[in-house]
Order: structure tokens, then C-alpha cells, then sequence
């Protein structure tokens, strides 16, 4: 089994590759220090798709299973199955559902699939006059792969200008989608031709800050199941996104094999719109999902590549679990590395209770684990109800010890009943 990423994602899925009974043994390409104690470690990196390829035919791997968006865009998936190596990941057209935002657009209009109104803008648009005419908050994209930082959400004419014109400078063009009012939900979604399997509904806070302020990251936590996604969302969710975008995939020349993130925004009445679709497990709503599984991980993946989930009926716990991310001084602007990490190793298991570290931003060096990114690493709590999940989660950070990191102390806030 081989895994390609490097982050908190990937940690997250070696621990549930580790309890599955299928799997006998993980290698992750490049890893960090958290799937080094889990696995073993190779020096590739995940852009190197010729590096990655050769790799998974010298170690034998009977699956493969892509993290990151930016090796399936490059057509990894395509190149694996070319040699008869199984893929959890879908083939490059497939993965232009994230690669190109326009192209998912198109694609979610011609299915009559909810989404936001959508404006392309380039060179040749009266910018100016677009957004008198277009009342703010305004919904800025740039449609290329971003590494999560190509979305700008604000009222602040200045800024909405800034990066529209810095977007159309780098990629000829950018888009800016009607602003859809309500709250956010994230639906992993696992599929071939054969069926689809959902994960049970997470939310994550992309905000700095407490409150949800401050500047968009790439996840400040999560937590699951998300109790906004009602019975009646999560049936009309099926229906009006999920179903029919399955069937266009399983019916193209070749079919997707992999997991569907649909982000959702749920308006007031319970009507839910796609805000976009990634081609990949979330981060960190891998971390929430991942320890509700309690069937076999390994089967469900290699299954799914091989075009056959619908022969397996996965379970899912009943528990509550959530992530909160410990990130690095000065992020997500910039990241101060190479700061040493201590009490990493802590876990909790008390009865049905059970905490432990998923490592992203963190490497060994020296011996120590010292920082290597700006989301060094997630604590997360699995426990009968979601307050306590959350309360074991913070347990777990607050023995952590990094100089200059910083956390959101409201993780889960919007499931929570007003505190008095």
C-alpha cells in the first residue's frame, strides 16, 4: 500500500490503514514525521509523478492512494492503472472537477445541479463597473490550483479589486460567484461505477480566528458528523447533487475511481448548494471521517479502485468526533519552521473516549520534531457526543507545546448550545 502526500490527511489515513486487517504493509511517499511511526518513509515528493510511479512498481504496491489534488490534475491515476496498479484517486479529466473551477461550473449547469451564479472576468471587463453593479460580499476565484489560497471572500471594494486584477495578471482571467448566505457543510463521498458510499457529513472553520474571522487557511478544524446536515438535507443532497453527478462519472469512457468532496452551503430552509467539489479527501475533514469508519479501510479503498464498492456495506460509528489544528506563528500570512515540538506523543483512551495527534506540518530532525509547514499538526478527540469529543481534542493541544503557535478555542461552536 502506498500513500502519496505529506500532510495531516495523509496521517490520518496511514492510522486507518494501520487498524485495517487487510493491509499488511504502508509506504508513504514523501510522509512526515507522524506516518513515519506508522509506515515507512520514501524521499519522493508528490509532484514527482515519474518518481511516484516508479516507486509504487519497486515496492510491489497493490494500491495506491493519492492525497493531494495536484498529482491526480498532473494524471497520476492514468499512469498507475497504464501498469495495472489499482488507484484510490481519479484519472486527469475526472479531476478537473477541482483542476478547473469554470469547468465544474459548466459541468454543474449543464446537470442542474445547485451552485452559485458565476461571472468570468479578464482583461478586456470593466472591473470598476462590475462590482458597482454587483453589491458585495463578492466571491472572488482564481480557477487553478491554489493550495487553498485562491479564494477571496469580502466586502472591502479595495481588496475585491486587488486580487481580481492580481488574478487576471497571473492567469488571464478570474471569477467571482454570487455570495450564497447560510452555513457550510463538507460530504466525502466515495465512488466508481459501480456505487457511492457517503462519510458521515463534516464541518470545518476555515477562518484564522475565533468567531470564523480573520483570513481564509487551509482548516483551523473540523468535526463530524455535522448536525446541520439534517436526515431531509442529506436526502435532498443525494438527490439534487450526489446522484447526478455520479451518474455523468460513471458513465464516462472511463469511469471515476475515488472520493467526490462535495462543500456545501445550506441556506436557512435547509436547501443546499454546491460551493465546490475537490477530487480528494478533505484536510482536516479526513481527520474527523476517517476514525467513524468501522469497517475495513483497505478493503473499502482498494474496492473503490478496483470498481467495486457497491460488493461492501461500510459501518460507521455512532461517536462524535473533532479536529482542532495547531498552526504555526505568523500563518497563514507566513510560517516560522524548525521550532521543536513537544508532548506530541500524548493520547487519551478512557472507555469509549480516545484522543490522539494526526502530524502534517512536522518533520524529525536531531531526533526532535521540530515544524516544517504552517498546520503543524491536529489533535483529535473521538467520544459519545460531540462536546466531549471537543473537550478531548483540547486536552490533547493543550499538553502540545510549540513557541509562537496559535489554535481556535471554538471549534465546533455553531453545534453547540449558547453557553449561559
Amino acid at each position: 500500500m502506498l500513500i502519496v502526500g505529506s500532510g495531516g490527511r495523509e496521517h490520518a489515513i496511514s492510522i486507518g490503514l494501520d487498524r485495517s486487517n487487510s493491509v499488511a504493509s504502508i509506504h508513504i511517499a514523501p510522509g512526515n514525521a507522524g506516518t513515519a511511526m506508522v509506515g515507512t518513509n520514501h524521499p519522493v515528493k508528490s509532484s514527482d509523478i515519474d518518481g511516484l510511479v516508479g516507486l509504487a512498481s519497486e515496492i510491489g504496491a497493490d494500491l495506491v492512494v493519492i492525497g493531494p489534488e495536484g498529482p491526480l490534475v498532473e494524471g497520476i491515476a492514468d499512469r498507475l492503472r497504464d501498469i495495472s496498479i489499482p488507484c484510490f484517486g481519479p484519472h486527469s479529466e475526472g479531476a478537473m472537477l477541482e483542476g478547473s473551477k469554470m469547468h465544474a461550473k459548466n459541468l454543474m449547469k449543464q446537470l442542474r445541479i445547485p451552485t452559485a451564479a458565476v461571472t468570468r472576468l479578464d482583461h478586456d471587463s470593466d472591473i470598476e463597473e462590475f462590482l458597482v453593479q454587483n453589491p458585495p460580499p463578492w466571491v472572488v476565484k482564481r480557477d487553478v490550483l491554489a493550495a487553498g489560497k485562491g479564494v477571496v471572500v469580502t466586502s472591502e471594494i479595495d481588496e475585491a479589486e486587488r486580487f481580481i486584477y492580481d488574478s487576471i495578471e497571473k492567469d488571464g482571467f478570474v471569477i467571482v460567484e454570487e455570495f450564497l448566505d447560510g452555513e457550510e457543510a463538507s460530504l466525502l463521498v466515495i465512488m466508481d461505477e459501480s456505487g457511492y458510499v457517503c462519510l458521515p457529513p463534516s464541518q470545518d472553520h476555515k477562518r484564522a480566528w475565533n468567531g470564523d474571522r480573520g483570513p481564509n487557511t487551509g482548516g483551523m478544524g473540523a468535526y463530524a458528523p455535522a448536525p446541520v446536515v439534517t436526515p431531509s438535507v442529506h436526502s435532498r443532497v443525494l438527490k439534487e447533487i450526489v446522484e447526478p453527478m455520479h451518474h455523468h462519472l460513471r458513465n464516462q469512457s472511463v469511469p471515476y475511481r475515488g472520493v467526490l468532496y462535495v462543500g456545501l452551503m445550506i441556506d436557512s430552509d435547509g436547501r443546499p448548494s454546491v460551493v465546490e467539489f475537490n477530487v480528494r479527501f478533505g484536510d482536516p475533514e479526513t481527520q474527523v471521517t476517517i476514525p467513524l469508519i468501522e469497517s475495513d479501510l483497505g478493503e473499502i479503498l482498494l474496492a473503490t479502485a478496483e470498481g467495486n464498492i457497491s460488493s461492501l456495506d461500510p459501518a460507521f460509528s455512532t461517536l462524535s468526533s473533532a479536529t482542532v489544528v495547531l498552526a504555526s506563528e505568523g500563518y497563514p500570512d507566513f510560517s516560522k519552521t524548525g521550532k521543536e515540538i513537544t508532548g506530541a506523543d500524548v493520547t487519551i483512551d478512557e472507555g469509549l473516549s480516545r484522543g490522539y495527534v494526526h502530524v502534517a506540518g512536522a518533520i524529525i530532525q536531531g531526533g526532535k520534531m521540530v515544524s516544517s509547514g504552517g498546520r503543524v499538526l491536529s489533535a483529535t478527540g473521538i467520544a459519545p457526543s460531540l462536546s466531549q469529543a471537543i473537550d478531548v481534542a483540547y486536552q490533547i493541544i493543550d499538553s502540545i507545546s510549540l513557541e509562537g503557535s496559535h489554535f481556535r478555542n471554538d471549534i465546533g461552536y455553531r453545534a453547540l448550545p449558547p453557553k449561559e
